[in-house]
């Protein structure tokens, strides 16, 4: 068994609506409430930051599979939407949508079609991330795959 540390370090010099900082590797940036919850909007936020992990885990996890699978692609990108509930004060993250965007190749058969549409619905709940928000977020999947003309 093999287990991986990260390690991130943040600064936060004082009350709610100030600016912090974080510092995890490649990833160094500022920390702020977003101004839609009466914040400054400066930098990223701990709701961005969850939607990246699921989203960026969940294409590099679809592309391996893809890759070891030897469907080729023209090209594959994705949207993704978090859905945060503010209730009585109390915030909650409701729902993550992963819309990813596969292109095949020319000349792709329908059977490699529908086995890259089963291997995007597995990278889902292949996911680490996906794994780890498992019944607390729901995650949705609306994948467009297609053929290059």
């Amino acid at each position: 068994m093999t287990i991986h540390h990260f390690h991130l370090t943040a600064e936060w010099p004082g009350g709610r609506n100030d600016i912090g900082t974080i510092h995890s590797g490649n990833l160094q940036t500022q920390i702020s409430i977003p101004t839609g919850m009466e914040g400054p909007g400066i930098g990223t936020n701990p709701d961005e930051m969850l939607l990246g992990a699921a989203s960026t885990c969940y294409i590099i996890t679809f592309a391996a599979m893809l890759e070891r699978a030897h469907i080729e692609k023209a090209r594959l990108s994705m949207q993704s939407e978090a859905l945060v509930d503010v209730t009585n004060g109390v915030f909650t993250y409701k729902k993550i949508i992963h819309c990813p965007e596969l292109v095949l190749v020319p000349g792709t058969s329908e059977k490699v079609v529908e086995k890259a549409r089963k291997l995007a619905e597995k990278a889902e709940t292949s996911c680490m991330i996906s794994k780890a928000i498992k019944g607390n977020v729901a995650v949705e999947l609306n994948a467009t795959i297609s053929i290059a003309q």
